[in-house]
């Protein structure tokens, strides 16, 4: 009977608010309809609708797919401080961590769907129904990690609010195992993710070694700083207080990150250029350009001009402290990594193909459509997610029997 009183409960919360939560959602509302819009055009006109072809088959969807699994694995930066080491401060705030990390999950997942031609054949890779072709498909490792780590963001914040809703305390024995389980899948969907691309023996720009650790600090450089942000308008514009110590130990974690993750990416680029050969054709490209070609170019300088002035930013221990400062590092190293972890990674992979050819690729503006769309239906899962934990967080939410 209480379960079904917390799920009236949480369903009716939903749908009260202030002007300005309401208009939130409208907005998301209005832009995740067009980028639905956008994607039943690019299915009408299939490869018309997109700038993809044959040699350049990965766009700006497998980009944001990309960029997203990071910010899903960088819950771990709160979870482990919150369970492991019992931190009280950052226990408060952890529901709103694993709620975006649930919602990174989503877009995911929505990212996949839309760059597949036939999404209505997806069927093929469900069990009992088709063919995971497990272990040798890495793309299959991906699918089980994301989404048993999706499964996990869901099922562990439910247990706790549940509970927290009834005014009773967890039960150890049942979250913590869960928790660990969540630490190790939020490692693998990155690393497997990482995988992913190094496995491509005939993609010499993403055969590297390093992919990996590239990929986990520049997860745990965006992720805390989308955090800091989302932190701060929820303090700001609700009465649920966040501590200053939670921010400034998401600022420290994403200063020594983007250090990290700055050294990696100068290790790449001096094996990349100390030595020029065929297989340092794609970063040619996506640095200087090649052979007259050069789309990519004002887009990895820019990323590492934002990466750049962030790392000079967070560095000095004063400004860091500084909200203005520590605001702005953050969304330069938001658009930077995205940047260089996206349109800098997954494009120039496929420039130039195996045999030679230089095609360039622009996303068309369905494409464009239907990504803000998916963005959009993020941001009203996270506010929608996010009221309901801070509901029961404050009691707002709790069981009152009936």
């Amino acid at each position: 009977m209480r379960l079904i009183n917390f799920f009236w409960d949480v369903g009716l919360s939903v749908f009260r608010g202030g002007k300005l939560y309401f208009a939130l959602l409208t907005v998301f509302g209005l832009v995740a309809l067009l980028g639905f819009f956008s994607y039943i055009k690019q299915y009408q006109l299939g490869i018309m609708g997109h700038g993809l072809g044959e040699e350049v088959s990965w766009g700006v969807y497998i980009a944001n797919f990309t960029f997203l699994v990071g910010v899903a694995a960088a819950a771990v930066m709160l979870v482990i401080p919150a369970y492991i080491f019992n931190i009280k401060r950052i226990k408060e705030v952890v529901l709103l961590g694993e709620v975006m990390a649930l919602t990174a999950c989503i877009m995911c997942v929505l990212f996949i769907l839309v760059s597949l031609g036939r999404p209505e054949r997806l069927w093929h890779i469900l069990p009992f129904l088709g063919k995971l072709n497990l272990p040798t498909s890495m793309l299959a490792w991906d699918v089980i990690v994301i989404n048993s780590y999706l499964i996990l963001n869901l099922l562990i914040p439910l247990y706790m609010l549940y509970i927290k809703y009834c005014g009773e305390e967890p039960n150890f024995k049942i979250y913590f195992p869960a928790t660990l389980v969540s630490i190790l899948f939020a490692i693998s969907i990155h690393t497997v993710t990482a995988f992913l691309f190094s496995s491509n023996v005939s993609r010499p720009f993403w055969n590297t070694a390093i992919l990996g650790p590239r990929f986990l600090a520049s997860a745990f450089t965006s992720g805390p700083a989308i955090l800091i942000i989302a932190f701060q308008m929820i303090r700001a514009k609700s009465t649920y207080w966040i501590d200053d110590g939670v921010i400034k130990i998401l600022a420290l974690i994403t200063t020594v990150a983007l250090q990290i993750n700055m050294f990696l990416l100068a290790v790449e680029l001096f094996t990349e250029f100390y030595r020029q050969t065929d297989h340092g054709a794609s970063a040619q490209y996506l640095f200087f350009g090649l052979d007259g070609h050069n789309q990519l170019v004002p887009w990895i300088w820019t990323a590492i001009a934002l990466n750049t002035i962030a790392l000079l930013i967070l560095s000095v221990h004063k400004l860091r402290e500084s909200p203005r400062f520590l605001n702005t590092a953050c969304v330069l190293t938001v658009f930077g990594i995205w940047i260089e972890k996206g349109m800098g990674l997954v494009i120039p992979g496929l420039i130039p193909s195996p045999l030679g050819d230089i095609v360039e690729y622009t996303p068309s503006i369905y494409e464009i459509g239907v990504s803000v769309g998916i963005w959009s239906i993020g941001g009203m899962i996270f506010l929608v997610l996010a009221k309901i934990v801070i509901g029961v967080e404050k009691g707002r939410i709790k069981y009152i029997p009936r």
